[in-house]
């Protein structure tokens, strides 16, 4: 990769597109000199604490509900692999790899931070599996996000030492000491602390969270120019839309969405052909009245995910941790609760952004409703469905998003022996919200796919410039009304046209950025 490409991992915070570019598109990481200068100056402190008398959780006592045992100095290598090895038990799906690589390069800034008391060369494995493309397999199942994501992490330290299975750069399923030994990278004997340092962090809920965040910022977008498309096809006023409306309550992501379908319906041929007089309808529905207001709503919850997230990111998530005048505590920084809050924020606005899309797509496929359209966008109603059941997809979908809005985080089960009595879930809200953003992205393409057909059977009336750049860049890909078609084709090809960015690209190609 060229010097540019490569992601500096030091201690001060990740910014949220370096975490994505490694994540989801393989980019290589360097640890820092500062990195690894602060490493060294906490691994010191550790040692004095390992050669010590005095008990010091997890360098010389057992953990959890067994911190009372002392170790015995003889022991406290296997005391470290004894902690991975048992902790590495998580059950149930593979999670993705971006998920296993965003929680690797995480861990590896908190280690660079230099308040875990991890080794340089420790740390340097992680950073050699990272650019070696190794993926340790990670479960869906394990993580109570409290004492960090334990399971998870521990399967990423479990290839630190050379056991367990990995992915390798090809995608291949290897063990994991197979895989090393073939890509030059040696394993370590984790040191005193270093098992724990390793597995005691937020990094995989926070990792869910990034991603999602990176997602959403298009999705949110997609979601005012489908809107907009709904409102010109169902001869909608845009009127309402207005700025100085939209001033009258004044949060930030409302505006902004006004200001998108603003600039998406401006000079629209089909908006002006009922503004003669001849338009007898007072207001529009609320999906249509009202689409920046909930999308404009998502996106400060968005706003707030990304301030929570960046705190986090700003953080040393360990427990003890080794602070700059050499003290090493005991803390309660690695419980996910912040992190948690609004992942599970987010799945509700993602619910509701979903919902309201549904109904306008709905309301163009009613022909009491959408005035002057054929029932179903059909071409010939009743000899053909046209949308029909692609509505029903879609409904299905916002149902399932509605189950998954209820909150991860309020829940709570004990665990190690009551020592760890109440935990975040963070991990699972996570989980939930990555499914949920994939459901919007489908939500939001059927709602598109629908209101470029009727757009098109609006002709000859002409969209807007914003619209109409959606509706030719969609006809690449899919074709125009007309009889029934195989059409779970055209609507994973209008996913795709939504999740890499088409949809908002052709829109900015006509009006300039959206907010």
């Amino acid at each position: 990769m060229r010097d540019n490409e490569v992601v500096a991992v030091g201690p001060e915070p990740l910014a949220f597109d370096d975490i994505v570019r490694v994540a989801r598109h393989g980019a290589a990481v360097r640890l820092t000199d500062d990195a690894i200068a602060e490493m060294a100056a906490s691994r010191g402190r550790i040692e004095e604490l390992a050669e010590g008398d005095t008990p010091a959780y997890g360098v010389s006592t057992g953990f959890g509900a067994l911190a009372t045992r002392h170790i015995d100095p003889s022991l406290r290598a296997r005391l470290q692999r004894s902690l991975v090895r048992s902790h590495a038990a998580g059950s149930g799906p593979e999670v993705e790899t971006e998920v296993t690589r965003a929680m690797m390069l995480l861990r590896l800034r908190t280690l660079a931070s230099g308040h875990t008391g991890v080794r340089p060369k420790t740390a340097r494995v992680l950073e050699s599996l990272l650019n070696a493309g190794i993926t340790p397999v990670v479960h869906e199942y394990g993580s109570l996000g409290c004492s960090g994501d334990l399971a998870p992490l521990s399967h990423v330290a479990l290839t630190i030492m050379g056991e367990g299975v990995v992915r390798d750069a090809s995608g291949r399923l290897r063990p994991a000491g197979e895989a090393l030994k073939e890509a030059g990278v040696e394993p370590v004997e984790l040191a005193a602390k270093e098992g724990l340092a390793l597995i005691n962090g937020t990094d995989g809920m926070l990792g869910m969270l990034v991603l999602a965040l990176h997602d959403l910022d298009r999705l949110l977008r997609t979601a005012d120019v489908t809107a907009a498309m709904s409102v010109e096809a169902l001869l909608g006023t845009d009127y309402v839309f207005a700025a100085d409306l939209q001033a009258l309550r004044p949060h930030p992501g409302q505006a902004a969405a006004a200001a998108n379908m603003r600039a998406l319906l401006r000079d629209s041929g089909v908006m002006a052909s009922h503004r003669d007089g001849s338009c007898t309808r007072v207001q529009d529905a609320y999906s249509l009245r009202c689409a920046p207001q909930v999308a404009g709503a998502a996106r400060d919850t968005a706003a707030h995910a990304a301030t929570v997230a960046a705190r986090e990111l700003a953080s040393a998530i360990d427990n003890p941790v080794v602070l700059a005048d050499g003290r090493v505590e005991s803390n309660g920084n690695f419980h996910g609760a912040p992190v948690a809050y609004v992942l599970d924020f987010l799945a509700i606005a993602v619910a509701d952004t979903a919902s309201i899309a549904e109904r306008r797509t709905d309301r163009m496929l009613d022909v009491a409703r959408s005035h002057g359209l054929p029932a179903f966008l059909a071409d010939d109603p009743g000899v053909d469905s046209g949308h029909m059941i692609a509505q029903y997809t879609q409904a299905a979908i916002v149902s399932e998003l509605k189950r998954l809005a209820a909150p991860a985080s309020v829940d709570s089960i004990p665990s190690s022996a009551m020592q760890e009595d109440h935990v975040s879930m963070g991990w699972s809200a996570g989980r939930k919200l990555r499914r949920a953003v994939d459901g919007l992205t489908r939500v939001l393409a059927i709602e598109l796919l629908t209101a470029a057909r009727a757009l098109d059977l609006r002709r000859p009336l002409e969209p807007a410039t914003g619209t109409g750049a959606v509706v030719r860049a969609l006809r690449e890909a899919v074709a125009g009304p007309g009889p029934d078609r195989f059409l779970a084709p055209e609507i994973e090809a209008a996913v795709q046209f939504v999740a890499d960015g088409s949809a908002v690209a052709a829109a900015e190609s006509a009006v300039g950025p959206l907010s």
